[in-house]
């Protein structure tokens, strides 16, 4: 009986490892074999709304203003729009001394979709492109070119290749590399087989007045982006990515803003994972919608550094009792190519620009990451329900 439960218990881990080891490891592949589309230089320009919510950034929220006037595109094409949510008067006075549109917000219980949403309600609809970026983001000063090129192509949603502006604690290095992975996978892996980029909350662009429809729907609390990307699969639409158009993004620095965030992000995921598998199977199987259904599916992925840290402890375990119990010849090569082919995912997914003495130091904390991951998806309950904001302070400059 005890027997029985034990193998029983080792297929169980084996299935809920072995299954995302397969996706990762499959994504992974296709990201190899991504050529991004060649769009032409247009020279038609099309209006662009800079949407930048902030609530209480006044450390970063007046240089990323500034920073983004110095586009290499048409001043009169563009708007820099700060959406000021709990802002101190000093930093309202700063922003508004800068030819950027200041909306100031205020809510019982502030929301990054209630005060994009509020904007857009006092904007006109003059624009054709909506772009959101989070108070932290720096773009590359070809960014709003390349968005231009890509939507006057036909595209109605796009995300950016949104990258490290900080390398300046060990966490910030580990953020870094796992939102590399994370474009290798869920961006240039899905998009090399013809499925959608995931988007990641900021750095994206859409057809103006398609966001403004999808934004006055919206209901969410956390993870309005999720929202917003299951709406425009479930429409039929397909969402394109620019690896070349840069966006720095500030990495989270410490332990404790690690599982806030990631905290937020997981509840996300598994609300609109089940608020949406229904509607997506039935997509499927009536339409056909694969895009719909695997974003979906996606949700349940669990986060690339807890599944590292599951099968390198689960593999060794089972290996080591199956070795002394005399058991489980096949799962002995199961719990082998799961183990192989995890650690080959990562290799290939690996940033090459991360290589170096710096992140295989940073590599030492990875237990310390896992730990917080861990205590994140512990802690989940209710996170969905509430903002839960993370504040950032880190200058591009921090990344030498």
């Amino acid at each position: 009986m005890t027997e029985s439960i034990y193998m029983t218990a080792q297929w169980i881990c084996l299935i809920l490892t072995g299954a995302p080891v397969l996706y990762l490891f499959l994504f992974s592949m296709a990201g190899l074999c991504y050529r991004q589309r060649s769009y032409a230089r247009s020279t038609t320009f099309r209006k662009i709304a800079v949407l930048i919510p902030a609530y209480r950034e006044d450390v970063v929220i007046v240089e990323v203003a500034t920073q983004a006037l110095a586009q290499q595109y048409p001043r009169a094409a563009y708007d820099v729009i700060v959406i000021a949510d709990s802002l101190q008067r000093k930093t309202i006075d700063a922003l508004r001394a800068l030819p950027v549109n200041v909306i100031e917000v205020r809510f019982e219980k502030s929301t990054k979709a209630k005060a994009i949403k509020q904007a857009l309600q006092l904007l006109p609809d003059a624009y054709d492109i909506a772009l959101v970026l989070d108070a932290d983001n720096l773009m590359a000063d070809d960014f709003l070119q390349k968005i231009n090129d890509c939507f006057c192509a036909g595209n109605i949603a796009v995300q950016g290749h949104r990258t490290a502006k900080n390398l300046n604690t060990d966490i910030a290095i580990l953020d870094a590399v796992s939102e590399e992975i994370n474009n290798h996978v869920f961006r240039k892996g899905h998009r090399a087989i013809g499925l959608s980029s995931a988007i990641i909350g900021s750095g994206m662009a859409f057809r103006y007045d398609y966001f403004k429809e999808i934004m006055m729907d919206a209901e969410a609390v956390g993870g309005f982006d999720k929202e917003m990307e299951l709406r425009i699969l479930r429409d039929g639409h397909r969402i394109e990515y620019i690896d070349d158009a840069f966006v720095f993004d500030e990495k989270i620095q410490d332990t404790t803003s690690l599982q806030h965030q990631r905290r937020r992000w997981i509840s996300a995921q598994l609300h609109y994972f089940k608020k949406d598998l229904r509607p997506a199977l039935k997509a499927l199987l009536q339409h056909g919608n694969i895009d719909y259904f695997e974003k979906v599916m996606q949700f349940i992925q669990p986060p690339r550094i807890l599944l590292l840290g599951a099968v390198s402890v689960l593999a060794p375990l089972f290996l080591i009792t199956n070795h002394v119990m005399h058991k489980g010849d096949v799962l002995n090569t199961a719990w082998t190519v799961t183990c192989t082919t995890c650690i080959l995912a990562f290799i290939l997914t690996f940033p090459g620009k991360h290589a170096d003495k710096k992140t295989l130091k940073a590599l030492t904390r990875l237990p310390v990451a896992m730990l917080a991951m861990t205590l994140a998806l512990m802690k989940i309950r209710g996170a969905n329900e509430t903002f839960i904001h993370t504040r950032h302070t880190a200058k591009i400059t921090d990344e030498s």
